[in-house]
């Protein structure tokens, strides 16, 4: 907007000065379907403030808003990312005129699924094919004698998953199915998303509301504004306007190995700089990271392919050189059966075809190799664009943040373990991890984003006692979590259970933890290193030895947080708390199962594993 237009606006309205850099540095960053939000928001903020009432999409959750259709978006995630393709397909139908309401699933009642005329499940999958810790409850409702029949429920689902894993989007085919066999029928077909989703959702949201449209629109909806939360913001604008896709540019600080001469893992204490971004984040939260390849695989990579890496190649509209894209664009560390299924055609290798004819076969075969394996194994020569198009994008790894901004201001702290193996006669190491631990040196450059975690999050209440499960690198939220506690001046007891090989090697901030309990910050610490014995210890046997206490701590309100592990760990534990429960609530294995339920709905059992 021009300085002329802003002075036409009369005295009245007109914005300071101030108020327009506050503006311009925040519109940059939005797409056009949440500046249309925003133009609605406002306008109805407004119009409450001089006496008129708005009416709302859905005051309170699991109510409809009248007699008015609308279409209720369900969200269930693990890491943030459904939440937040929830948060802007809210945005998109609010431009178009369309009332929504947005919620977690956590946060739904379950029988009210009856009474809605429209709905999309938006939902993620991790582990074995688990649904999402907010999902669990609405999941296991559908497929109980509970659920009630839907005839009149129009529906879509997206899922988020991982096509690496055997389980892809298995969450969401679950509801899919449960929601059809109740008898509710599909707005448009379900869409498995793999880790590069963008494209794929963008699709399958357009072809939603093309088919919504013109029947939620009817009956004057158009006319609806919805209202969101009113509320002191949780992060800062800086924070808003950075993100996957407006990563900030930091620097590395520090990385330095925790782990001894002698230990069995390499695991590297990271410090960032965030200075001038004004970034804010919270204990519980994990920092994106946008890594680089390893220039010397991608210079094999292309030699073995006989491609010469200055080919120009396009992704998404740019033209980048062949060997930057390779880099920067496109993930080689992992595999994955598209890339399999493409590269097959140009290799024609018998043996490789064969695979794709055996999915389990393939799935292990993948499993065990990265890209460059592949092409070693069956060496062919590739079109330059052919090659960029049949990898897969690259995508951010997300580490939990182990500093709490109380002590460090403006770094943030990540505890890095170094993927690095022998496979196939070379050495093999994972892309992030080896690129902050090794390639990228202190004061380079690095471009990351906070993603928020709210199902990992300390109490309200200072004076809330917590337990803290957290083995190997699962340690750095809760040396976040001590140092917010710390500054809090925290009258609540903590209890840490750690494990990691080795006493010697292994004791990652050891020094920190001593202090943390020397200073009356740290209740309790609970030790496993498994190796130091000829008996493998691990952190769920200590839960069970110290069970009567454990369970006392809860029955006194404490909340129980496990990080790390998802496939072994945190499913021993879980089977830990349940025997606990038994054991010392004199409850069944069903009411203990429902205890932890319980206390999960409370939000007082959250977990962070991967």
């Amino acid at each position: 907007m021009s300085s002329n237009t802003q002075q036409n606006l009369g005295s009245t309205t007109a914005l300071s000065d101030t108020q327009w850099a506050q503006l311009n540095q925040l519109t940059p960053s939005l797409t056009p379907s949440q500046l249309g939000w925003l133009s609605g928001y406002l306008a109805g903020l407004a119009q409450t403030q001089v006496g008129t009432t708005i009416p709302q999409a859905n005051p309170v959750v699991g109510e409809a808003p009248g007699a008015d259709k609308f279409i209720t978006i369900l969200y269930g995630s693990q890491t943030g990312n459904a939440k937040a393709l929830a948060q802007g397909y809210k945005a998109k139908l609010d431009s178009a005129g369309i009332a929504a309401k947005l919620v977690n699933m956590a946060d739904y009642k379950a029988k009210q699924l009856k009474n809605e005329s429209h709905v999309v499940v938006i939902v993620s999958t991790h582990g074995e094919g688990d649904a999402p810790d907010d999902a669990i409850e609405l999941h296991d409702f559908l497929s109980s004698k509970k659920a009630p029949k839907l005839p009149n429920l129009s529906f879509s689902v997206l899922g988020l998953g991982d096509s690496s894993y055997e389980f892809f989007c298995q969450t969401a085919k679950d509801f899919d199915k449960k929601l059809n066999e109740l008898g509710a029928k599909r707005i448009a077909d379900r869409v498995d998303c793999d880790v590069d989703y963008d494209d794929a959702a963008e699709a399958w949201g357009d072809q939603v509301l093309d088919k919504v449209q013109d029947e939620l629109k009817a009956k004057g909806n158009s006319h609806v504004v919805a209202m969101p939360h009113i509320g002191k913001p949780s992060l800062s604008v800086a924070t808003a306007q950075y993100s996957k896709k407006n990563p900030f540019t930091a620097s590395l600080l520090e990385s330095q190995k925790v782990t001894g001469r002698d230990s069995v893992k390499d695991i590297r204490h990271i410090e960032i700089s965030l200075e001038d971004s004004g970034i804010q984040y919270r204990p519980g939260d994990a920092l994106g990271v946008w890594f680089k390849n390893d220039p010397s695989m991608v210079d094999e990579l292309l030699n073995l392919l006989s491609v010469e890496g200055e080919a120009d190649v396009t992704i998404s509209g740019e033209t980048f050189a062949l060997r930057d894209a390779l880099i920067e664009k496109r993930e080689l560390t992992q595999s994955y059966p598209s890339f399999a299924t493409a590269y097959a055609e140009i290799a024609n290798n018998p043996e490789l075809n064969a695979l794709l004819e055996d999915k389990a076969g393939l799935r292990v075969f993948l499993g065990e190799r990265q890209i460059i394996d592949i092409v070693r194994q069956y060496p062919a020569k590739a079109d330059p664009q052919a090659l960029v198009d049949m990898l897969r994008g690259m995508t951010p790894r997300l580490y939990s943040i182990a500093s709490s901004q109380a002590e460090v201001e403006d770094e943030v702290h990540l505890t890095v373990a170094l993927v690095e193996y022998d496979a196939h006669g070379q050495i093999h190491q994972g892309g992030a991890s080896s690129y902050l631990a090794q390639r990228l040196e202190e004061g380079g450059e690095v471009q990351v984003f906070v993603e928020k975690n709210d199902n990992f999050r300390l109490p309200e209440s200072s004076d809330t006692p917590v337990i803290m499960v957290g083995p190997g690198t699962g340690i750095a939220p809760f040396r976040a979590f001590m140092q917010e506690r710390e500054a809090q001046e925290a009258e609540g007891k903590n209890w840490l259970f750690f494990g990691n090989p080795n006493y010697t090697q292994d004791f990652l901030y050891q020094t920190e933890w001593q202090r943390f309990v020397k200073d009356g910050v740290l209740s309790k610490v609970s030790l496993a290193f498994s190796r130091d014995q000829e008996d493998k210890i691990y952190v769920q046997h200590r839960l069970l030895e110290q069970g009567a206490e454990v369970f006392a701590w809860l029955e006194q309100g404490a909340h129980f947080y496990v990080c790390g592990d998802a496939n072994h760990m945190a499913k021993d534990v879980h089977a830990a708390l349940v025997e606990i429960v038994q054991k010392h609530g004199a409850k069944s294995a069903e009411a203990a199962e429902e205890y932890l339920t319980a206390l999960r709905r409370a939000k007082r059992y959250q977990k962070d594993v991967y």
